[in-house]
Order: structure tokens, then C-alpha cells, then sequence
């Protein structure tokens, strides 16, 4: 009686591994958030497993029924429809059911976009955080990415990406980002460059197909060669004084940097050299 957690490809339908078709055959039962979609996958590979549908309207009574089947002996097969279940994916209440009943889970390795963006985006990859799908709200974004000081990867709705993209642009316009769009796809698409620049480029054209953000961390930009436009006086005496009220220094350096038109990137460094 086991749980396997099965990655599936996120675009090109031959980025599944051996392992995962191997364990696909194997188990009684795969569990999946759209029937249709995984079918097609297995009848790629000649894969004739039983389906039952498992997303996020059915989660706490359909794993009730799946931890109940491995108690009994059976072994069920956890997929998504694209990618790592759990990363932004319906699963976790299954897995955390199984843990609490002392089910055994296996994870398979393969293929997840967030990791792939990532790697894509030619920016460090040494310390990162996956923020799942960006805040709605413009001060819950503003926060977030004036608060970030590794790379950030996320998930946005291509009809979001021109907001998104200006609200960073606002926060620092150095910022280094990256906009991959259908990765492993046909018409996929990594467009790099700086806030400003890509916040321009999708003002009126917003990206087609799915899409992951990538930021690099505040102060990348400037060690890459950012615009270098230098620290006004007063806008860091405005800064000093912030902080030395309570307020965090990123975010305070984002706002000053929005009211004097200078570098939040430049001013928060200022501030602590």
C-alpha cells in the first residue's frame, strides 16, 4: 500500500519519464484532476490504468476514499494535469492523509515549470522562492516584490502580466525579469531584460498561453550593469528617516524611490554601505 506522487510533462507530452509510465502501469488506481487530459497522456503510451477524478472541489472526501483503498492494499498514483501535483496543484490533503494514516509516499522526479523558468531565466538560481500565483492586490505585490531579496519565481495569468510588470517597474525599474511563456511548448518564449523595458514591451500586447515570472533578486541589476542613476541627498535622508521610524528598509527605499523617480535598488544600498 503506497501513495506515488507522478509528475507529467507541462507542454510536450514526451518530457515523461520511464519511471513515472513504469509506476503508471503498476498501480490499482490514478488519481487525477482532469480525467480527459491525463487519458490522453496514458493512451499515448499505451497506458490502460482506472481513473478517478481528484481536484480541488473533491479533495477531503476523495482522499478519505484513496486512504482507505491503500489501507486496504492498493497502491494509487497521485498526477496532475501538467507538472510536480502539490506545486500550485490539487494534493496536498491527499498526501497529508496518507502521512496521518502512515501510508507510505513516493515522489517520482520530472518535470515542473517552475524549476524550468527558473534555469531559463539566465538569473541566479543559488537562492530562490516559489511564490505560486501572484497577490491580486497591488500593496500585497508591492510588498512582496520590494521585499524580495532572492529570485522570486510565480505564476501569472497572461491577461495580469502588463499590471504585474508595471508594479514592479514602480517598485525598482533595474529589476532583471524574465517572461517564459509556453515552456516546452511549440511557440515557447524566454524574454529577459529589465522591468522598465518589459513593463513597455507589454503595456498593450499582453503574453499569449501560460506563463511564469521570474525576477532576480533587488540588487542584481545594478551589479549586471544597471542604469546607475545615482542617489539623491534628500531622497536618502527621506529613507533614513523612514527607517528610523520602524519601517523596513526595502520597502521604504521602494516607496521613496516611487516619490523621487530614483533607484530603490541604489538607495537601499546607500543605506547600508
Amino acid at each position: 500500500m503506497s501513495l506515488v506522487v507522478c509528475p507529467t510533462p507541462i507542454g510536450n507530452l514526451e518530457d515523461i519519464t520511464l519511471r513515472v509510465l513504469s509506476a503508471l502501469r503498476d498501480v490499482d488506481v490514478v488519481a487525477c484532476e482532469d480525467t480527459r487530459r491525463t487519458r490522453t497522456l496514458l493512451d499515448r503510451y499505451g497506458v490502460s490504468a482506472k481513473l478517478v477524478s481528484y481536484h480541488e472541489h473533491n479533495e477531503e472526501w476523495r482522499s478519505a476514499e484513496l486512504v482507505e483503498r491503500m489501507l486496504e492494499g492498493q497502491t494509487v498514483a497521485l498526477v496532475s494535469d501538467a507538472g510536480m501535483p502539490l506545486v500550485s496543484d490539487p494534493g496536498f490533503v491527499l498526501l497529508r492523509a496518507c502521512v496521518t494514516a502512515g501510508v507510505g509516499v513516493e515522489v517520482l522526479p520530472g518535470p515542473s515549470a517552475a524549476i524550468a523558468a527558473l534555469v531559463a531565466s539566465a538569473l541566479p538560481a543559488d537562492r530562490w522562492r516559489f511564490a505560486g500565483f501572484l497577490p491580486r492586490k497591488k500593496g500585497e505585490l508591492r510588498s512582496l516584490v520590494a521585499d524580495e531579496t532572492g529570485t522570486l519565481v510565480a505564476f501569472e495569468s497572461p491577461r495580469r502580466v502588463p499590471a504585474t510588470l508595471a508594479v514592479v517597474r514602480e517598485v525598482d525599474p533595474e529589476r532583471q525579469v524574465a517572461v517564459c511563456r509556453e515552456l516546452t511548448k511549440m511557440h515557447e518564449e524566454v524574454v529577459r531584460g529589465s522591468a522598465a523595458e518589459l513593463a513597455a514591451r507589454y503595456a498593450d500586447a499582453p503574453p499569449k498561453g501560460e506563463v511564469v515570472l521570474v525576477l532576480g533578486p533587488v540588487d542584481f541589476g545594478a551589479k549586471e550593469g544597471g542604469a546607475g542613476i545615482g542617489v539623491a541627498p534628500a531622497g536618502l535622508d527621506q529613507l533614513r528617516r523612514l527607517v528610523g521610524a520602524g519601517a523596513k528598509p526595502r520597502p521604504a527605499a521602494a516607496a521613496v524611490a516611487e516619490l523621487t523617480g530614483g533607484s530603490a535598488n541604489q538607495l537601499y544600498r546607500a543605506l547600508t554601505e
